[in-house]
């Protein structure tokens, strides 16, 4: 599979950076998923489509040296980034593998858990990745994901035109990628499907001021990802350039705020 289908922003510095910084955003809410979901010390888990591993280093630490992380992602660059930070930091609980996360080789019935954050919605068959780690898991595993539904209602207050231009682009684009901005609205029917039940949806509806750190998450997104709905047709560049003059702006105004695309927890368990 074409490694930019799936990393629509590519794998290159400033992605890993962006990458790195969304997960310290995003981290509170990933931690807490990972305690309700019963990860802990001596837990094997899979790291489904691990990136450059920002979450599978936390997970290794949570699980310990008596636990196990397979990490799995199609990027040989993050995932050769990710061993180097396991070989500098001492991290020795680590497998990191280039593979399909549709596929991934991982033996049936050997881990007690899985992660997937912002994965199932960008693959072409999310069923398959759902399939592979019902196969994965043990007899009372937990596959804990954290992904969009309703992914268009992120929003600018006061209302932007130019910011759902902007946003219908984006969907547009990451449909024709084979993606689903929706995703885990299907996700109950498929973990059914594969033998597992699902036990919690919990949706985060976050805000960002100007002048946070969570305003930054979009800010970062936008300058890395808008300038190449141009190049694909989705925009013009007039409307680029409008929407770079409107969040500048916005980006100085006490008086607006972002609403933050809808992200859900879902937590599903293998019946024992």
């Amino acid at each position: 599979m074409n490694r930019q289908r799936e990393y629509v922003l590519g794998t290159n510095d400033a992605e890993l950076e962006r990458l790195g910084f969304q997960h310290r955003v995003w981290s509170e809410q990933a931690f807490a998923l990972w305690e309700r979901a019963g990860f802990g010390s001596g837990a094997t888990l899979l790291d489904v489509g691990c990136g450059p591993g920002f979450a599978t280093l936390d997970l290794a630490r949570l699980v310990g040296p008596a636990g196990r992380i397979i990490a799995v992602d199609e990027s040989p660059r993050f995932v050769e980034h990710l061993r180097e930070r396991c070989q500098r930091e001492s991290v020795g609980n680590v497998d990191a593998r280039v593979g399909d996360v549709q596929s991934p080789d991982v033996a049936a019935g050997t881990v007690d858990g899985a992660y997937a954050r912002w994965v199932i919605c960008f693959v072409p068959r999310p069923q398959d990745v759902v399939a592979a780690v019902a196969r994965a898991l043990r007899p009372r595993g937990v596959f804990a994901i954290q992904d969009y539904f309703n992914y268009v209602a992120l929003a600018l207050a006061p209302r932007s035109p130019i910011l759902e231009r902007v946003v219908a682009a984006i969907d547009a684009s990451w449909r024709a990628r084979a993606g689903d901005p929706d995703v885990v609205g299907r996700l109950p029917a498929l973990c059914a499907a594969h033998g597992l039940r699902v036990r919690e949806i919990r949706g985060h509806a976050r805000v960002a001021r100007p002048g946070s750190v969570l305003w930054q998450w979009p800010t970062t997104f936008f300058r890395n990802f808008v300038p190449t709905l141009v190049t694909g047709g989705y925009l013009s560049q007039a409307e680029l350039e409008a929407f770079e003059r409107e969040w500048a702006a916005r980006s100085t105004d006490p008086n607006s705020f972002f609403a933050t695309p809808p992200v859900y927890d879902v937590i599903a368990e293998k019946p024992a």
